[in-house]
């Protein structure tokens, strides 16, 4: 006999003790077995500078779910973890711990500041890990990567030198993002942009050698040092007749040239654009397309360099100030009016974007962008919710070329070397002995590493074991399903996808699942610095892992967000000790001599609740497995936990009891206790995926069960035992008990009170139900039932309707009726008062004008519902006249 369970559920006890036994027997795991078919999920690698957030214990939850589900229905199911090295992001974390000891990078020197990120990732790097097992997924950690180990840095070296043979990667001169905190360009898709407050100055152009000026509207008024040319749109009227003169540059006297782009806005500001070629990206354009000069004003720190004359030396804010006091003095200033514009600013550090000309690496991305394009096109490769694909065309359609080399010492060093004799530039897998265009040994490497995402876009291969052609690659990619955020669609997603298809010819995965974001109460993005983050591991400490999962899964709609609401999980709580309670009834009440796996059903007569439940069970397996197979995490718990707490406990476990206890039936006894165990043991399978370790402790203590909830195979129905009919009947049933149970509480009748219910209907079939299960009546109900053919006289008598059934129970002996319409008739005083109250409140029109919306709303809902209570209370006052 297996060991007793204890009163209360401990999940401080339980859910290390199962984490231990899954490792220790290798559940996890997974290898190539071509006699079963593949699963395969990779987890998003998180940062190595990060902690879990609620985002990452999310989508850890919905992953987890689905690689247990698939577990349990047989598939070969392999998930696979890792980590980032997050180039920036760690690079900054160590910059900071040196310079608590007053040093930098340049002090130490490149090799040397490596071995301080090592150190550093050793220590540190592996957080985010523990702090995942401890939310309880199976991941196979055996084939854990980093994206820095050497198996996979060999796979982004690879890509890197394939791409630059094929011409798709090229060292060019454009503009590009730089961050003058960081020192480093960064990507479109690294830029977050802020709201600011900020002005709009007029600035007076003149006209060369005759009166006259252009206006020319500016957020930035330091860049016009840099200006080459004022552009107008060639169909705006007002500047038609100036096109092909030139105007003098105020504060710096250089006459440039007033050119036509259709690109230019006639409706943003004056309609006229001052052209800063080495400072804007679309100006950029502008200058290229018409051959103007770049003139650089703004060096990689954010300060003005010789180009500025006079300003040289200010940063780029000082410089703005000083611009608007001197184009004041000299009269070019018009006016400055406030203007709310969007900051692009460093994702990492928060600090001003300068678009500057520099010479980088850049990958050509439209033709390697058009296989991924179709592929989402033919629905290879499916997003759910579907609206996200959108947002993945709406960029993959207008795609540019990646901006790839980023000025930071920890990363993967771009594979070029450049000769210093002949300048010629050497890309290969490893350093070359000699130059191949002149011989020269006189070589020395890109300073340069490559962008995190470069390698982040290569993870379904390089997990698996790309370049080489292992059987791991065969076997589990492309990967089943991706499920991320909706911000790194473009970063990542659309990557992956054009990576999957340029190196193994195929797709990386048939699903991207994009999960909701996870919001505060109100609405807003969680943030640990303004103190509205919420720590999961503080959830888990609070609750366990099970409810954490749950709570966060019960809130996983399809809708765009979710907002954090701690309610979920001290509900989830509560069914948590429920589901604990039922089990120990259960397993209290079995027979740990019989193998519950050999009876046969079939072979005994079941009443009509054993039909019902086994039919609900059936029904709640194909519907749980519907939902797990679309991807609608919310339903399926919701579906097994009104399953389990309202018809299994709150019923079936009910009308149980009797038989349990009885010693006339033996018969009846065992095919409850068989039912009770099949649908406890079937509910906990259903339940793992989503809460494996509370699960795992019931199955354990379940007679007649495997080794291991985990490795058990998932339910499937069993459509001989579904009967709609004795659903149908019981739903009648459960429906008249209610109606009987409205009655008690209604008039406060006492809950040991033993009430008789006398009905009368027309339907012979509903009679024969009635009388044959009565017993249900004074189980559930605590009421003795019978039938009448009498029309009742319904003075102190409660009246319900059921369908074509009427009940009533004779009031009189039960309750003081007199007390009891006295209490009626005051509360129906005090709710007339209230609605008259709120009547009047309501006919004020300066209520209805001066108070809010919502609150008005609120005041008709509360009207409302004392309408409906006045009519309820007066129905139950006749009834006691």
């Amino acid at each position: 006999m297996k060991e007793s369970m204890p009163s209360v559920y401990s999940f401080n006890e339980v859910e290390d003790k199962w984490y231990k036994y899954w490792l220790e027997k290798d559940y996890f795991h997974a290898d190539v077995d071509k006699n079963k078919k593949p699963y395969s999920i990779v987890l998003p690698p998180p940062n190595i500078t990060g902690s879990l957030h609620m985002g990452h214990a999310l989508n850890a939850t919905i992953q987890d779910i689905l690689i247990r589900w698939r577990r349990m229905q047989g598939f070969n199911a392999l998930w696979i973890p890792g980590t980032d090295h997050a180039g920036i992001a760690t690079q900054m974390v160590v910059e900071r711990e040196l310079l608590k000891e007053g040093k930098t990078r340049w002090d130490l020197g490149r090799e040397k500041f490596l071995e301080r990120v090592w150190q550093w990732k050793e220590k540190y790097g592996n957080t985010i890990v523990e702090q995942l097992k401890r939310l309880g997924v199976s991941c196979d950690w055996k084939r854990f990567r980093f994206t820095m180990d050497e198996v996979y840095s060999r796979a982004v070296i690879k890509a890197f030198v394939e791409l630059y043979k094929k011409g798709y990667i090229y060292k060019g001169e454009r503009i590009i993002n730089w961050c003058p905190r960081c020192k480093t360009a960064l990507s479109d898709l690294e830029i977050k942009y802020v709201e600011e407050n900020s002005f709009l100055w007029h600035i007076k152009y003149p006209l060369h050698n005759e009166d006259g000026y252009v206006i020319i509207a500016t957020a930035r008024p330091e860049t016009m040092l840099g200006d080459t040319a004022v552009a107008v749109n060639p169909e705006d009227e007002r500047y038609k007749n100036l096109i092909g003169k030139k105007v003098v540059l105020p504060l710096v006297g250089r006459v440039i040239p007033i050119i036509a782009d259709e690109h230019v806005d006639p409706s943003f500001g004056t309609g006229a654009l001052k052209v800063t070629p080495a400072h804007d990206a679309d100006d950029f354009e502008i200058g290229k397309k018409h051959n103007l000069e770049f003139i650089s004003v703004i060096d990689e720190n954010g300060i003005m360099n010789e180009n500025a004359g006079r300003y040289k030396g200010l940063n780029v804010f000082e410089c703005r100030k000083k611009i608007e006091e001197d184009l004041e003095k000299e009269g070019y200033l018009l006016k400055k009016e406030p203007y709310i514009h969007d900051l692009a600013t460093c994702d990492r550090c928060g600090t001003p974007i300068e678009p500057l000309i520099s010479k980088q690496w850049f990958m050509r991305m439209e033709n390697i962008a058009k296989p991924a394009i179709e592929v989402v096109e033919k629905g290879e490769v499916k997003f759910v919710p579907d609206r996200w694909k959108k947002v993945y065309f709406d960029w993959m359609y207008n795609i540019k070329d990646w901006c790839l080399s980023r000025q930071l010492w920890w990363g993967h060093r771009i594979p070029a070397w450049y000769c210093e004799d002949c300048g010629h530039i050497n890309v290969e897998e490893k350093q070359p002995e000699k130059c191949e265009k002149c011989g020269s040994k006189n070589l020395k490497q890109d300073e340069d590493v490559l962008d995190t995402w470069f390698s982040s876009a290569l993870w379904p291969l390089g997990t698996l074991g790309w370049p080489e052609d292992t059987e791991d690659l065969n076997y589990f990619y492309p990967t089943s399903v991706l499920s991320t955020a909706r911000d790194i669609i473009n970063l990542w997603v659309a990557r992956m996808i054009m990576m999957g298809l340029e190196f193994k010819g195929d797709i990386p995965f048939y699903y991207v699942y994009v999960h909701p974001t996870v919001l505060t109460r109100e609405g807003k993005r969680m943030s640990k610095s303004k103190g509205t983050g919420v720590d999961p591991l503080e959830l888990i400490n609070k609750y366990g892992a099970d409810v954490t999962r749950f709570g966060l899964a019960i809130q996983c709609t399809e809708m765009q967000d979710l907002r954090f609401h701690e309610e979920n999980f001290e509900n989830t709580k509560n069914f948590t000790n429920k589901i604990w309670n039922a089990a120990r009834f259960v397993i209290s009440n079995l027979d740990f001599n019989l193998n519950y796996n050999e009876v046969d059903l079939s072979k005994h007569s079941l009443s009509l609740s054993d039909k019902w439940i086994l039919t609900r069970l059936q029904k709640v397996i194909r519907e749980v497995t519907e939902h797990l197979e679309n991807f609608r995490f919310s339903e399926y718990v919701k579906t097994i936990y009104n399953f389990f707490w309202s018809e299994f406990c709150d019923w079936y476990i009910e009308l149980s009891k009797p038989r349990l206890s009885s010693t006339e039936d033996p018969e009846s006894k065992l095919i409850a206790q068989v039912i009770l165990w099949r649908v406890l043991k079937e509910s906990m399978q259903l339940l793992h995926p989503v809460m494996p370790f509370i699960t795992e402790e019931i199955w354990q203590k379940l007679p007649s069960t495997d080794e291991s909830i985990m490795i058990s195979k998932w339910p499937e129905p069993n459509e001989s035992l579904i009967d709609e009919e004795a659903e149908r009947d019981m739903i009648f049933l459960m429906d008249s008990i209610r109606s009987i149970r409205a009655i008690r509480s209604e008039f406060n009748i006492l809950p040991n009170e033993v009430i008789n219910v006398e009905f009368s209907t027309p339907n012979k079939y509903k009679e024969v139900i009635l009388q044959g299960y009565s017993g249900y009546f004074y189980t559930l109900a605590k009421a003795k039932l019978s039938s009448t053919s009498e029309k009742k006289d319904l003075k102190h008598v409660a009246h319900k309707i059921v369908e074509d059934v009427n009940y009533y129970v004779n009031l009189e002996g039960l309750i003081d009726i007199n007390k009891e319409r006295e209490k009626v008739k005051k509360e129906i005083d005090d709710v007339s008062l209230l609605i008259e109250k709120i009547e009047k409140r309501l006919s004020d029109k300066n209520f209805i004008e001066k108070a809010p919306t919502e609150v008005v709303e609120k005041e008709k809902e509360k009207l409302e519902n004392l309408k409906k209570k006045f009519e309820f209370l007066q129905e139950r006052y006749k009834t006691l006249e």
